[in-house]
């Protein structure tokens, strides 16, 4: 089996998934795409009023980072996406760009995330924190994937993801 070509770097709010995701890209001379930039402006404004989104909301948000993953792939490129892909369905509707995505799962304590929230300007209130911990779904043994320990540096981090995504 090849290495995986597209990655998604996954997880709740906080636990770094931009600064990794980009990390990630360079190593492997890929396309960083920053999944929240791809949130229609009334998913922002719903999620900074501390409103969280329902399946309605991410449903397109999902399927455009799809479609961009489709698109880097058919020009030949690898990618590194950070999107939070919580549930089993939301990293379904993203393999629709690309059946062979890579999840890289970071993991880490609630207390360690709300550290992080407080010290960090971000749509994302901390009030979001505990919904996003409840929505989220652990990758299945049948996802393509590897949960790293995020309570560690970054740069650990980044090697532990990197040692996954060799090892797949």
């Amino acid at each position: 089996m090849s290495r995986p070509r597209h990655l998604v770097v996954m997880g709740v709010t906080a636990t770094g998934k931009t600064t990794v995701g980009r990390a990630l890209a360079e190593a492997i001379g890929g396309v960083f795409v920053e999944g929240d930039t791809f949130h229609p402006p009334a998913n922002i404004e719903k999620m900074s009023a501390g409103t969280p989104l329902d399946d309605d909301d991410r449903r397109p948000w999902l399927r455009a980072l799809a479609g961009e993953i489709a698109r880097i792939d058919a020009a030949g490129e690898l990618s590194v996406t950070a999107c939070s892909a919580l549930r089993r369905p939301y990293r379904d509707w993203l393999r629709e760009g690309h059946a062979g995505l890579f999840f890289v799962h970071l993991d880490s304590t609630f207390d360690v995330l709300l550290d992080r929230m407080k010290r960090r300007t971000h749509f994302m209130p901390p009030s979001l924190l505990q919904s996003q911990l409840d929505t989220l779904e652990p990758l299945e043994p049948d996802e393509a994937g590897a949960v790293i320990d995020d309570n560690q540096t970054v740069d650990a981090v980044i090697a532990d993801a990197l040692a996954a995504v060799r090892a797949a």
